[in-house]
């Protein structure tokens, strides 16, 4: 029998034209989507049948590129997240810009693994995070790495920290040699990246010390301070001092001189989570409060909420490059490097991080850079902080709202209020409001609890919001409540 295929098979169209067209279409309904987006509903809820199509099992034939482009339109398109839109506030996620996408179109085309080899997308990569340094003023030989988002950078700059604390040789001989227990130090508002990575990295929940904060959901430094004397007087081994600048609670930004100085004198790896806020140092209003940061061992930050560029990417900065080397290189039989051809070039990436397969995402921040430069977006990150104050403004001028916590950076926490109304009535009158806001398609608000009392959360880092989107928010919130 012969098995000889008849002709050899590609993934490649069967017909160049009709693809072109069809990717000029998608382009063309890309960009009527951002044109139009202030008009649509921010969201809608997805139908039965749309979730029925998406649990389909897996087509064991192919079908035409265009019918397949209709599907998406009409099964997934309608019902994105809304995050593009300028009345998105939930959480704390970008809306990302037209040209963040097409380079993100142009690097998923050249489908380079930027980690290893002699190519442009190393060099785009390492100027980049050249970039980064700049931007958070580190020193210029220090290390960095682009990783998926704060989570991968957090868990990166705490393995680095982890494993050059003190003659322990962690890396080498594991926690169990340890001369005794690790224990990391953060505030009760930290994000819970933070326990997740100290699980990861073997610390374990127990061996996570969750501060205290003042009014301002800020840490309390003298009780830090007093945490790390008790821990060493029972003979643990306090190694890390965890700031965050921008909670993702109330955006609050905990004392970083009082930190850093705690942690240079215990002699503790002082790591930043800048993961929402670090970006606000171009923000002459926070620079200053944030100036602490240039003297951090660590650094984690995002560039998918502050850069607007489109989701995935954020940024590690160690500032000992050697230490940061040696928490991960290695270098298998398979992977060596050359002086000359595509084996040569820079050092590998994957000797500063745990992926080997890395796509090219320093492209949309390269390009997004170059389209409107640094002071540019410290005007937008400024805009963003100020909308939030103006929203804090009119808040305060309504006796039927009620503002939750300080505002800090771009969050804006408050509630509506009403008279005679008890705490649980509140809750399920304000948790109405949110959901009718998300439902109508109106705005998408998140919410929280501080001091026990619900809470709308408005966080932006939204690149389309206008002031006259903040104006509707309350407007809306008004209605509504008076509605229910």
């Amino acid at each position: 029998m012969n098995n000889t295929p008849q002709k050899d098979l590609t993934l490649d169209p069967e017909n160049w034209d009709q693809m072109r067209a069809l990717g000029h279409q998608i382009i063309d309904d890309l960009f009527d989507y951002w044109q139009s987006i202030r008009d649509q509903k921010i969201w809608k809820p997805m139908p039965d049948e749309v979730k029925e199509f998406l649990d389909q099992p897996i087509p064991e034939k192919g079908q035409n590129p265009q019918e397949v482009y209709e599907e998406f339109k009409k099964y997934i398109f309608q019902y994105n997240k809304g995050n593009v839109h300028p009345r998105f506030f939930a959480w704390i996620q970008g809306t990302g810009t037209p040209m963040g996408v097409l380079a993100d179109l142009l690097a998923s085309g050249m489908n380079p693994n930027t980690t290893i080899g002699e190519h442009s997308a190393m060099y785009v990569d390492r100027q980049v995070v050249n970039w980064c340094k700049e931007m958070m003023n580190f020193p210029a030989e220090a290390s960095g790495i682009l990783v998926s988002g704060g989570s991968m950078a957090n868990i990166t700059a705490l393995t680095v920290a982890r494993n050059s604390f003190g003659e322990e040789q962690i890396r080498k001989k594991g926690l169990k040699a340890a001369s005794a227990q690790l224990v990391l130090y953060c505030s009760v508002e930290t994000h819970s990246c933070i326990q997740k990575a100290a699980e990861i990295i073997g610390l374990g929940t127990d061996s996570v010390r969750k501060i205290g904060v003042n009014a301002k959901y800020e840490m309390n430094a003298d009780e830090l301070e007093q945490q790390i004397h008790q821990d060493i007087q029972e003979g643990l081994l306090p190694f890390a001092v965890v700031g965050t600048s921008g909670t993702v609670n109330t955006g609050a930004i905990d004392p970083m001189e009082e930190l850093l100085a705690i942690s240079r004198k215990y002699g503790l790896w002082f790591h930043v989570d800048g993961a929402y806020g670090a970006l606000a140092k171009l923000d002459p209003v926070y620079s200053e409060r944030l100036k602490a940061i240039e003297e951090a061992d660590s650094l984690a930050f995002d560039l998918h909420k502050w850069l607007y560029v489109p989701y995935e990417v954020g940024c590690t900065l160690i500032r000992d490059a050697k230490k940061h080397r040696e928490a991960f290189a290695i270098t298998p039989n398979y992977l060596l490097q050359e002086s000359r051809g595509l084996s040569g070039g820079l050092d590998s990436i994957n000797n500063y991080g745990f992926e080997l397969s890395r796509g090219f995402k320093a492209l949309k921040i390269w390009m997004s850079l170059k389209e409107h430069g640094r002071e540019k977006y410290a005007q937008m990150i400024a805009q963003n902080n100020r909308q939030a104050e103006y929203l804090a403004s009119l808040v305060e001028c309504h006796p039927n709202l009620e503002l939750m916590a300080p505002v800090s950076m771009s969050i804006t926490c408050f509630r509506m209020v009403k008279p005679g109304l008890s705490e649980n009535q509140l809750r399920e009158l304000n948790r109405e409001i949110l959901l009718r806001m998300q439902e109508e398609g109106i705005a998408s608000p998140s919410s929280t609890i501080l001091n026990g009392k619900y809470t709308l959360r408005v966080a932006n880092v939204n690149q389309r919001t206008r002031m006259e989107d903040i104006d509707l928010l309350i407007r809306e919130v008004l209605r509504l409540g008076s509605e229910i």
